[in-house]
């Protein structure tokens, strides 16, 4: 057993768990995490390579599927209860940050669309099919990934990102306190910037953007996919079990600054 291992426990032995997008970053991070803590993992990716080996990794499913596509949504959930016979946890995380994806003056109505359907539409669609499984059993959670970028502004716009996840938000919120009475706990993560494949291929176009963003973060470094993918966990077991319709901000403490240290 890893070292990783050993440090968490069972609380998520024998739950069966939904990850979109995990083939890579938090994603990954996360059925590995899960795997870790018991869990039955189905990882959900349109890369089938990526999605193959995170799933062959953890023990688990794997489930092609393009997020974006309502067919696919409620099949690859169904696919999961035909294989373990429940769904306890959702964790809606697939989402896109293109660098045609920029100020509001330059982005295209294209890049606008793009990144609606995949950051925001997804998640709509996840958890309207997610849902009815959880409904039947009286019990589920739901984590769905928005970010810091929904409760602040920045300068160095992404517009349609921050838009997209300023609704994955919003969204969360309600369904938290519209299913609440159901057993179904709904909450937003709001990760601060991570060190994952994304904002690698993002800031390698923009040091100076990277740099900018970097200052401003009190701990003074990315985040890492590891230490998302714990709180992830943490809300999607029962050690959370009196949280839904929450705003769960992991960000290095972003939101809270005024002035950062030097």
């Amino acid at each position: 057993m890893t070292d990783e291992k050993k440090a968490v426990t069972n609380r998520l032995d024998g739950r069966v768990a939904v990850i979109t997008g995990a083939g890579s970053g938090i994603g990954l991070a996360t059925a590995r995490r899960f795997a870790a803590e018991g869990a039955n993992v189905v990882c959900v990716d349109v890369d089938e390579a990526a999605g193959k080996a995170a799933a062959a990794e953890v023990g688990g499913l794997f489930v092609q599927a393009d997020v974006t596509d309502e067919e696919a949504v409620k099949a690859m959930y169904q696919t999961a209860v035909d294989t373990y016979g429940r769904l306890d946890i959702a964790f809606n995380n697939a989402g896109i940050s293109p660098p045609d994806d920029d100020s509001i003056l330059t982005t295209g109505l294209d890049a606008w669309k793009r990144v609606q359907e995949v950051n925001l539409t997804s998640v709509y669609l996840c958890c309207k099919y997610a849902i009815p499984h959880m409904q039947a059993q009286g019990k589920g959670s739901i984590i769905n990934t928005a970010s810091f970028v929904a409760v602040m502004g920045a300068a160095t716009s992404q517009i349609s990102y921050s838009a997209s996840k300023g609704g994955v938000l919003a969204m969360s919120r309600e369904l938290g306190v519209q299913f609440a009475r159901e057993g179904i706990r709904v909450n937003a993560l709001c990760p601060g910037p991570v060190n994952t494949p994304l904002l690698q291929e993002l800031f390698a176009k923009d040091p100076e953007r990277a740099a900018r963003r970097l200052v401003h973060i009190p701990l003074g470094r990315f985040a890492e996919p590891d230490e998302i993918a714990a709180a992830v966990a943490f809300l999607a077991s029962e050690d959370s079990s009196f949280m839904t319709a929450n705003t769960f901000l992991v960000d290095g403490g972003i939101s809270g600054a005024y002035v950062t240290p030097q």
